[in-house]
């Protein structure tokens, strides 16, 4: 099978002594002890302190990661369907089986469903947001680098696929450094870098960004918040031994993905012995300041996301539930909590198509539809950038090849879309790259694309 060979070579390749990960981490420590400069997990954890050592902590999880995707059935016959089809076939397929679920809901498109639910008070001059069946910007303030699909896990929720196979796509230093160059020409409202991968830290931009975006704010004045969008594990990645000690000198807030408080849950989401390292990569950052109080510009996020076709609990209920959970067993402290849904699309949609759930599932997200989510929705302040240059409205859009379209100045650019709105020739609209603009004020006349996998965002509390 091509997906088992794919599979098997890079397994060897991660074997090697010049391992995949290597061309996305900076050549760093190469030779110490991931251990050297860091405690063993807290007193106050039991069982998985007394049955780990520090030691454990110096090897990749990425051979690990290799070897289940190797064994998983369901994953390796979506890699021969993603090989036969395409990304962009396997793209129209599942946002086919979306439309399908709805048309036998009885279920209008997203944005028909947003204007029949309005407020009855409201009409189209009076709403900002919503004009003419369509969602249209407020200022930007965040700026979303999405710098690399490269990752040392490969999570069964993943909406970006990310995977250590995931070798080729990754941010460039033009497109880096362009983006840094949209950072500065933007207004002082623009106050935020969000940076999000795969896992980004293994991206070899990732501290070109973050040290040259905290320089330029530090030197201006500019009130700039850097976060890094954390799967934990990289942390202890070899070669990246002083990397906890980069983000808390950077002051980089980090958002922490731990989908659960107990060890089963979270290792059938994410992978075996991605708990532990979690556990001991949170316990790190707590030694550097991350989660005290005492710290308030060194903050710890966790992100919860079900681990199922259900939607979060009460994210204020929840937290209490981590906060003691973690404290209690691993002495472990951080900010706060957010609750994230899984959005129908990628891996989750094949998973809801596997198990024949995805009628159910998108009748679940309509019949949790909120109206008043759509003004705080992600999609209307935020610009968000993929590997390449390419501009989206949002993470969830990006990965599904809807782009922002327009006239761009820098004709041929860019890769197709895979509902056909991607690169042309001869002046007609296409997808616009950061090549396109000088300011993120510049997209202010682009409405936001929307489709049917919007209803994760605005069911419950959104």
């Amino acid at each position: 099978m091509r997906g088992r060979y794919s599979i098997a070579a890079a397994i060897l390749a991660s074997r090697s002594p010049h391992r995949a990960a290597d061309a996305f981490s900076p050549p760093l420590s190469r030779g110490e002890s991931l251990s050297s400069s860091s405690s063993p997990l807290r007193s106050t954890s039991t069982s998985i302190a007394a049955a780990d050592n520090e030691s454990d902590w110096s090897t990749s999880l990425v051979d690990d990661t290799l070897e289940a995707m190797g064994s998983d059935v369901e994953r390796l016959e979506l890699d021969e369907r993603i090989a036969r089809m395409g990304i962009d076939g396997m793209t129209r397929e599942e946002r086919a089986r979306r439309r399908r679920a709805l048309h036998e809901l009885g279920v209008p498109d997203f944005m028909g469903y947003v204007s029949d639910h309005r407020d009855g008070d409201q009409d189209d001059n009076d709403n900002v947001v919503v004009r003419d069946g369509r969602l249209r910007r407020k200022s930007p303030n965040i700026l979303q680098l999405n710098i690399g699909l490269y990752c040392n896990q490969a999570c069964n929720h993943c909406h970006v696929e990310s995977s250590p196979l995931r070798t080729s796509e990754t941010m460039n230093a033009d497109v880096a450094a362009r983006c840094l160059a949209l950072l500065r020409n933007s207004p002082i409202t623009v106050d935020t870098l969000d940076l999000t991968g795969g896992a980004p830290e293994l991206n070899g931009q990732f501290r070109i960004l973050v040290s040259m975006a905290r320089a330029w704010s530090n030197e201006s004045g500019r009130d700039l918040t850097i976060i890094d969008r954390c799967n934990l594990t990289a942390l202890l990645e070899p070669g990246q031994t002083d990397l906890i000690d980069f983000l808390r000198d950077n002051r980089v807030t980090i958002v922490a993905s731990l989908p659960c408080y107990g060890e089963g849950n979270v290792d059938a989401q994410r992978g075996r012995g991605v708990f532990r390292r979690s556990i001991e990569a949170l316990s790190r950052l707590n030694d550097a300041g991350y989660g005290s109080p005492d710290r308030p510009d060194l903050r710890l996020d966790l992100v919860y996301n079900p681990g199922g076709p259900f939607l979060p609990p009460s994210q204020s209920g929840l937290e209490v539930d981590y906060k003691r959970e973690l404290m209690d067993n691993f002495g472990i402290r951080f900010n706060n909590l957010l609750t994230i849904t899984n959005m129908p699309i990628k891996r989750f949609a094949d998973f809801l198509a596997r198990e024949g759930k995805m009628k159910e599932y998108m009748e679940l997200l309509v019949n949790n539809y909120n109206h008043r989510t759509v003004e705080g929705l992600m999609c209307l302040n935020t610009v968000s950038v993929g590997w390449d240059g390419t501009l989206y409205d949002c993470d969830f859009n990006q990965q599904l090849g809807m782009g922002i379209v327009g006239d761009g100045k820098n004709e041929g650019w860019g890769r197709g879309d895979g509902d056909g709105e991607g690169r042309t020739t001869g002046g007609r609209r296409r997808r616009l790259s950061v090549f396109d603009i000088e300011s993120l004020m510049d997209l202010g006349e682009y409405s936001v694309r929307t489709d049917d996998h919007c209803f994760g965002c605005t069911a419950g509390s959104g």
